[in-house]
């Protein structure tokens, strides 16, 4: 009897483990099925990845080395490449390598680590663009208090602060999605995990998660995208009430600032403020911040901004010379 009774007990218990059965694993549905199509997406990739550490790093390189680039700004722009790099290398490698995968397949712990990961450089990245526009206006709206106001302690406790509420926003949001209940469904339609997707596949109800989600990511991305609208207003605004000789080269670094914002900030207000999501466009916004932007940033900085161009040149030069000597 007492057997039978044992025997009762662990049925039980393992029909209940297989009811509720804890996902250990998600599937990336990816980009697209037709095989020739996923050969061509990898070459390009492939070759943006490429693009994308090249032209992150030629900017840090280049601030660090060139002391006329030792400036508020460029120390700014070499900590954005930084996180740009970063930001991208969470899902590209990851997705450059699915290509060639039948089965895409993330662990349930490496998952939770790409979510930490895009929101703690997604959110650092957010306080450091608002750094920049800062530093813009203190440039151009109070020439005189520039240096006081950006100096050396001031920048270093401005990134500090980046990376802190990175972290921060990062945390609260793995908090989310950390203790739910994943017990059926595990294919992510996308390349990558992000909190909107992942937590749709949990065996409860969303909807009030959703509403967290917009409430922290969402009003953080709009509050930041307003905050930073209404800066370079007031900074375009200055410009124009005191043309100078310097108004053009400002005029000419605003417009390579507030382009980067748009291309951040864009697809990030759709993904996670916007309302009625839509699951075509979500996958291609997502690769536009994670992929695109981190490309596009180093073309628009260098290309729009004399000063990098002269650096990379000497850089050049000086390279040049020392394969030379060598």
């Amino acid at each position: 009897m007492k057997k039978v009774t044992e025997a009762a007990i662990s049925w039980n218990e393992s029909t209940r483990e297989t009811n509720n059965s804890i996902v250990t694993e998600f599937i990336f549905l990816g980009l697209s099925d037709s095989q020739e199509l996923q050969i061509f997406l990898f070459v390009l990739f492939f070759v943006f990845y490429g693009g994308i550490v090249f032209g992150n790093l030629l900017i840090v390189i280049t601030v660090v080395s060139d002391s006329h680039l030792h400036s508020p700004m460029y120390f700014l722009l070499a900590n954005l490449s930084v996180i740009d790099l970063s930001l991208s290398s969470v899902t590209a490698p990851k997705m450059i390598t699915d290509f060639f995968s039948q089965r895409k397949a993330i662990s349930f712990k490496g998952c939770l680590v790409q979510i930490f990961l895009l929101h703690f450089f997604g959110g650092s990245e957010m306080v450091i663009l608002i750094a920049m526009s800062f530093d813009r206006y203190v440039a151009i709206c109070r020439p005189l208090h520039y240096t006081t106001i950006m100096c050396g302690n001031a920048c270093v406790g401005i990134i500090a602060v980046a990376w802190g509420i990175g972290f921060l926003h990062s945390v609260s949001q793995l908090a989310f999605a950390v203790h739910l209940p994943f017990c059926g469904p595990n294919e992510v339609d996308s390349f990558h995990c992000d909190l909107p997707r992942v937590i749709k596949l949990a065996c409860t109800d969303t909807y009030k998660l959703d509403i967290m989600v917009i409430a922290n990511s969402g009003v953080l991305t709009v509050c930041s995208f307003v905050l930073l609208l209404v800066s370079y207003t007031i900074i375009l605004m200055t410009i124009q009430r005191r043309p100078s000789d310097r108004s053009s080269k400002a005029l000419y670094t605003l417009t390579a600032h507030i382009t980067v914002v748009l291309l951040f900030f864009g697809p990030c207000v759709f993904i996670y403020a916007w309302p009625f999501p839509i699951k075509s466009l979500d996958k291609f916004l997502a690769l536009f911040y994670s992929v695109i932007t981190p490309l596009l940033n180093p073309i628009i900085y260098t290309l729009r901004n004399k000063d990098m161009k002269t650096a990379i040149r000497l850089l050049r030069k000086w390279d040049v010379h020392s394969s030379v000597k060598s």
